[in-house]
């Protein structure tokens, strides 16, 4: 009998071996066939079973910062997701705890950067309620708040869909949604007299009053941002292309995005229409007239197809500050015409002004602290060194952030610093869904799944 015939014939006996390995008869002398057929078999069990691990970064892949993903993979497929973060860290939060209450704003809004308003507002309101000033923050102020955090939604949801659309190669879409956001970083440079890191708004209202021609000003290019974001949503929504490297990738169940604490756009896309806007407002959202987009199926698509929705919606609102802001104006010298609450003890600097220089005090302010009132410029030295009191107290203020629910823990002890401010960031909550999301999809896929969790590093390693 041939070997080979014998080889075929005898067969894998796996009866009488206690830990299963087969067991083969031969005869004839081709030992060397045999032998190659038992290695190539045990390579393919050994490959079958191997960890394949390779890192995704550390990089930028749309995530505005830097952030490692470890990956697992079978051949193209993803089989293991881990996010590793921690490149950008800034201590921001410890570092709150060595400045005063108002430095703070300093720090906050440089966490999301691509929103900085939205910390800036949630910590005001925070510091606010420990205050108990929050029912007198002029509504001049209030307005304005809610006008600037409208305009970054906007600007933070085009950068999104923009650098998503970059990632899938189309840099049109990209250079479209900075062109749209561009006119938004030129309203907050006339507000501010910064495009970004700005801590403008303050505990008690804003820095300084709005400029004059601000509301003529937004008016002339919320046209233009209307065009580039439709524009954007043509080249994008029924793009064939975007369609199919969209649709179905990345999809998490409403079940799915409760579990893993999902929040923002990414949860509305499963039909959960929780926007803290509505469910528990502040700023006076509950008398603005906006909708809550949503849609009913979490993927790729989706939550770009929302977050265009909701720049529509943020337009509406931004109409409705503009005429409020009108109107407030048209008052005169009305208490609710200020920018700043009345208690001098809190109010530095309300009556900062923007100077020629386009930088700088009021003449008016710097003649009375330098020339007129040695109790002023006393009062002025100890507030803007030493910084407020506030009462000892914890409160948990919520705001609904352009990427989801952003919470501020704020805990004083009564002295001038805070004792702990924590910020619960929806970028570094959102991102533990990912694996939940890329998991048994192509490697291909991992990048619009974690474009569309628009996730920002800023906030997540504060």
């Amino acid at each position: 009998m041939s070997t080979t015939a014998a080889f075929a014939a005898a067969g894998p006996a796996t009866d009488d071996l206690a830990d299963g390995a087969p067991q083969y008869t031969l005869s004839g002398g081709d030992w060397d066939d045999v032998v190659a057929r038992i290695a190539a078999r045990d390579e393919a069990d050994r490959l079958k079973h191997d960890r394949i691990v390779v890192n995704m970064g550390p990089v930028h892949p749309s995530t505005h910062g830097v952030l490692r993903l470890v990956l697992e993979i079978d051949g193209e497929t993803v089989t293991e997701v881990r996010v590793g973060t921690g490149y950008l860290h800034t201590g921001i939060e410890k570092n709150m705890e060595y400045r005063t209450w108002v430095q703070g704003e300093t720090f906050v809004t440089r966490m999301d950067y691509v929103a900085p308003f939205f910390q800036e507002v949630g910590y005001a309101l925070a510091v606010e309620r420990l205050l108990g000033i929050t029912d007198d923050i002029p509504e001049k102020a209030t307005v304005t708040r809610v006008l600037l955090m409208e305009l970054n939604r906007i600007a933070s949801h085009v950068v999104a869909v923009g650098t998503g659309g970059n990632e899938m190669g189309g840099t049109t879409l990209m250079t479209i949604a900075f062109r749209c956001r561009e006119n938004i970083l030129r309203v907050f440079e006339m507000v501010s007299g910064l495009r970004m890191n700005h801590a403008y708004v303050r505990p008690g209202g804003l820095a300084q009053d709005l400029p004059e021609g601000l509301t003529d000003f937004v008016r002339s290019v919320m046209p233009d941002m209307k065009k580039d974001i439709h524009e954007l949503e043509l080249f994008l929504m029924e793009n064939p292309i975007l369609k199919s490297r969209f649709i179905g990738v990345g999809e998490i169940s409403l079940a799915g995005a409760m579990a893993m604490g999902l929040t923002g756009p990414c949860l509305r896309a499963t039909g959960y229409p929780l926007d803290l806007r509505r469910t528990n407002p502040y700023c006076g959202y509950e008398t603005y007239d906006f909708e809550v987009p949503t849609y009913e199926r979490s993927d790729c698509y989706n939550r770009l197809r929302l977050r265009v929705d909701e720049c529509y919606q943020s337009l509406k609102i931004v109409s409705q500050c503009l005429e409020r802001l009108d109107a407030i104006a048209a008052r005169g010298n009305h208490p609710s015409n200020t920018a700043m609450v009345a208690d001098p003890t809190i109010a530095w600097p309300a009556r900062m002004a923007i100077a020629t220089d386009g930088q700088g005090q009021s003449f008016e302010h710097v003649r009375e602290i330098m020339g007129s009132s040695m109790e002023s410029l006393i009062h002025h030295f100890k507030l803007v060194t030493q910084g407020f009191r506030v009462p000892a107290g914890q409160v948990f203020q919520q705001v609904e952030h352009a990427k989801g629910f952003l919470g501020i823990h704020a805990v004083s002890d009564g002295g001038t610093r805070p004792y702990r401010v924590h910020f619960r960031d929806p970028s570094y909550s959102n991102l533990q869904s990912l694996a939940l999301m890329a998991e048994g999809g192509m490697i291909a896929d991992l990048v619009p799944t974690l474009a569309s969790i628009d996730p920002v590093l800023g906030g997540v390693d504060r």
